[in-house]
């Protein structure tokens, strides 16, 4: 039997469900009576990992965000991962806004989650491997209570927990 065990901290996106999403929030789009004889739009770029809305107004961009959150929320797709950019002026008066996704843990993300759980004062000891945070301890018990620490924590990006051990 191993003497440590360990899990990875990982932020990943299911870029399918994404594109799920905004095919369903463009329906409900196409269906919606306040946006008939709109040019109100929503497009998914995979490669880019960006989601471009374009709204006749302040009020239509909000209510497309409204829509778009909904639909990742039934695709169990964490609003976290969404990074809106300014609006922008658009062609003839309309409004532009690019969200886009984050994929991974950058960083300065994984920096600073390693320092929340050493300030939480757990026995365990962390390691930055790249886009993900591993966590260490002798004890199972450590790292549920670690697990159930992180999941409690706000934090602004969509977590998962890996390769229990």
């Amino acid at each position: 039997m191993a003497d440590k065990f360990s899990f990875d901290i990982v932020s990943e996106v299911d870029l399918m469900e994404v594109e799920n999403a905004v095919n369903q929030a463009l329906k409900e789009l196409a269906t919606r009576f306040d946006f008939k004889g709109s040019k109100s739009s929503i497009e998914f770029n995979k490669n880019d990992k960006k989601i471009t809305l374009v709204a006749d107004d302040d009020f239509k961009m909000k209510a497309l965000k409204d829509i778009l959150e909904g639909r990742f929320a039934k695709r169990g797709v964490s609003i976290k991962s969404l990074e809106y950019k300014a609006q922008e002026k658009a062609f003839e008066g309309y409004i532009r806004q690019v969200a886009e996704i984050i994929s991974g843990l950058p960083s300065d993300k994984a920096k600073e989650l390693a320092k929340i759980i050493r300030d939480s004062k757990m026995k365990v000891q962390t390691q930055i491997d790249g886009a993900k945070v591993k966590v260490i301890s002798t004890k199972k018990d450590d790292l549920q209570q670690v697990i159930a620490f992180l999941k409690q924590t706000p934090f602004p990006l969509p977590l998962q927990f890996t390769n229990y051990r």
